[in-house]
């Protein structure tokens, strides 16, 4: 059996200018996929660094870090282990431990670092998502003095 001829279409001038273009090099290529993995990961940095504050100030076993979060057991496990898929911590777990009288002052200043991020929308959250987080966390807030 021969194998039929393969046509080959000559390469006009339009054909050529397009692949010049697209192999011009413009930094590395990043997919929405890499992005988001990059952000995803920035925003469980931070929510490490949450767990470390609490260790640093000397509360190790999760009931400890629990009670200062001012959440319940399996709350704190989940808040503190980062699995988020890519929403983060609730403005509703926020503001519980905001609320807690015995969260040590570096854990409050890690979570309101965390706060001004993802207000900035700094962990890929949407225009929407941002704005309805920020509502969220608002909506109350004033009453309690945090």
């Amino acid at each position: 059996m021969v194998a039929a001829p393969v046509r080959v279409r000559p390469m006009n001038k339009t054909s050529v200018s397009k692949i010049v273009v697209a192999s011009q090099v413009r930094g590395p290529a990043r997919t929405p996929a890499s992005i988001s993995a990059t952000m995803k990961a920035k925003q469980s940095v931070k929510i490490g660094e949450l767990r470390q504050a609490l260790r640093d100030e000397g509360f190790h076993p999760l009931d400890q870090q629990a009670a200062v979060l001012g959440l319940s057991r399996s709350t704190a496990w989940t808040v503190l282990n980062g699995n988020h898929k890519a929403s983060g911590l609730s403005a509703a777990v926020i503001k519980r431990m905001l609320a807690s009288p015995q969260l040590p002052p570096k854990a409050r200043q890690v979570l309101m670092e965390y706060i001004e991020q993802k207000t900035a929308g700094s962990y890929g959250h949407s225009k929407h998502q941002v704005q309805r987080f920020r509502a969220r966390l608002l909506d109350g807030l004033a009453d309690r003095n945090l």
